[in-house]
């Protein structure tokens, strides 16, 4: 639990630092959103490092985690419900991410 907690935070970093410079880009919001874009991105990259299994396999991971984070970002700011694929294509990607972090070792 502890280790999808970690990716959970992992993950909200990375689509902050990426959603800020699309509000910037895209919607013509202020140029200073690049600021805590930034500071999030760096975030991101700290977490991954926690982790203490390969790099490899913790990004391979993360991935499961991060799909599942960015369809209820999708749901919660952008107010569009995930469809019933959605929700089969998130449940693919956690398990793969279990089978990846929790093997036997």
């Amino acid at each position: 639990m502890k280790t999808f907690g970690l990716f959970l935070i992992t993950a909200l970093a990375e689509i902050i630092g990426c959603y800020l410079p699309y509000l910037w880009l895209k919607q013509g919001r202020s140029a200073w959103l690049l600021l805590p874009a930034a500071l999030c991105l760096a975030a991101f990259v700290w977490l991954l490092t926690l982790h203490g299994t390969a790099a490899g396999r913790v990004y391979a991971a993360y991935g499961g985690v991060y799909v599942a984070a960015a369809l209820a970002w999708l749901w919660a700011v952008d107010g569009i419900r995930p469809t019933p694929w959605d929700v089969a294509g998130v449940a693919v990607a956690l398990l793969g991410m279990g089978i990846i972090m929790f093997q036997p070792r």
